[in-house]
């Protein structure tokens, strides 16, 4: 049975989709001003290891996540550059692609932008409007806080002691304090669009609403994002979006957020400048150590970034990828035998630990134990098979490849394209390096075979002697 943890209800509940067989989700994205940093990287990377376990279990997941591609921050940019904020857009979004990319993160059915839904933006303030929910003034249109009898419900606040509490500039033209807009009244070299309240753009809120009921109807499943994002942004969300509705049990059934990243327990964020970019991360990290790395703590638990914590990442991983190479060599050979039944019976029994430890609310570390555990079991029959000489039992074999290769799909490793993509030329250069050292050795050159494991070694190249020769890996 799996369960997830509601934010909403505060518990972990059973996962029970509106339609059998289903999941429908919705993902804030990033606004993209600046290259993607760790911290957005956690929840992406996190939404997509859930996807794919629900395809695991059968469900067919239709996922959108969307782009704030207008945005204050946007226009200041493109302002400081003197470009378009379209430009500016453009380039990060192809920022972000290219650093998901690198950490195996699948694209989402859809990423629709706010640029590209102003007529159902507009629509649904219009609706609120009507409702009595929003008003206009001064080409501003404001929702009405007081008026939606729940607000707080998502994150615990009371309108009261956030209004005792308001660290905001007073706008004498709002009904409420905490009032926020749902459109903006244009200014000069601001994008802006034709509305019933004159030119502007849409506030922040109500993008997320607009979109996820264009794309998912008026209920979906599970809706998702940081967890600096429950106030205001999805608590606003709830408000707006109910509100047009009409109807308190629209809307998303289930609220899931993750942890913050931090850096000696501060929160990661652009606006403190206390951030690495995904691209500075992988200049000196492979994306699946990156990944890996995210993957390790439960999505829900604060996560401390360092350079130490990236390094015992890249390590363990490391021994992964060891036994990968294994499988894959033991994956061409062909054998009769019946030496890897205990092997496949044991794979199969951490599966089901493995899919246990995902069903309770997507428990990555406790998950990831068991392909350790799994690892350690392949490498001694790796052993058994190619240093002791025990014959080869491909039947039984295949069935504990499958087992692995089942779990590292979910968490989403092994999957970088970059070592295949040179056709090869790689490996045929390396074998020949090897042949050098190897013809150095028999010649008894020692000073020129040591400089070439030495010089392989620097470069990040390690050399194995194996019963079957000389092998290398990445370091």
């Amino acid at each position: 049975m799996l369960k997830v943890y509601n934010t909403l209800t505060r518990r972990k509940e059973e996962f029970k989709p509106l339609k059998p067989g289903e999941v429908s989700i919705y993902c804030c994205g990033v606004t993209p001003y600046n290259h993607p940093h760790i911290g957005n990287a956690r929840p992406f990377v996190t939404w997509d290891v859930i996807r794919r376990f629900f395809a695991r279990q059968g469900y067919k997941v239709r996922y959108i996540q969307n782009f704030t591609d207008v945005d204050d921050k946007i226009i200041k940019a493109a302002n400081a550059e003197h470009v378009t904020w379209k430009d500016i857009s453009d380039r990060y979004i192809q920022s972000y692609f290219a650093s998901m990319d690198a950490l195996n993160v699948r694209h989402a059915d859809v990423y629709p932008r706010v640029s590209e839904t102003i007529p159902e933006i507009i629509k649904m303030v219009q609706t609120l409007v009507d409702k009595g929910y929003a008003y206009p003034v001064d080409g501003d249109v404001y929702y009405s806080v007081e008026k939606f009898a729940e607000y707080g419900k998502l994150s615990g606040r009371k309108l009261e002691d956030m209004q005792a509490g308001a660290r905001i500039e007073v706008d004498e033209r709002k009904h409420h304090p905490m009032d926020f807009a749902l459109w903006k009244a244009a200014k000069p070299g601001e994008p802006s669009w034709d509305s019933p309240w004159g030119k502007g753009r849409p506030g922040w809120h109500i993008e997320c609403s607009a979109m996820s009921l264009k794309y998912l109807g008026e209920k979906f499943d599970i809706h998702g994002g940081g967890s600096d994002l429950i106030f205001p942004h999805h608590e606003n969300e709830i408000a707006q979006s109910q509100a047009c509705l009409g109807d308190t049990h629209s809307f998303a059934q289930y609220w899931m957020h993750n942890g913050f990243i931090t850096i000696h327990d501060e929160k990661m964020s652009k606006s403190k400048n206390n951030f690495f970019t995904v691209k500075e991360i992988l200049e000196k990290y492979d994306g699946e150590v990156v990944r890996f790395f995210i993957l390790q703590t439960h999505y829900r638990s604060p996560l401390d970034f360092s350079d130490e914590r990236l390094q015992e990442a890249k390590t363990s991983l490391g021994r992964l990828q060891n036994t990968q190479a294994y499988v894959q060599e033991l994956a061409d050979r062909q054998g009769t035998a019946s030496t890897a039944a205990a092997l496949a019976d044991k794979a199969e029994a951490f599966v089901k630990e493995f899919d246990a430890a995902m069903e309770d609310d997507f428990n990555t570390a406790l998950a990831i134990s068991q392909l350790f555990a799994l690892s350690k079991e392949i490498n001694i029959y790796y052993q058994q098979v190619t240093a002791e000489g025990q014959p080869f039992d491909a039947t039984n074999f295949a069935r504990a490849q499958k087992a692995w290769e089942l779990m590292a799909g979910v968490i989403g490793l092994f999957e970088q394209k970059a070592q295949a993509a040179d056709d090869g030329l790689t490996d045929k250069l390396m074998q020949l390096i090897i042949g050098i050292r190897q013809d150095a050795r028999a010649a008894k050159n020692w000073a020129v075979a040591d400089k070439i494991r030495d010089e392989l070694k620097a470069a990040g190249i390690v050399l194995e002697d194996t019963p079957q020769g000389v092998r290398w890996k990445r370091a």
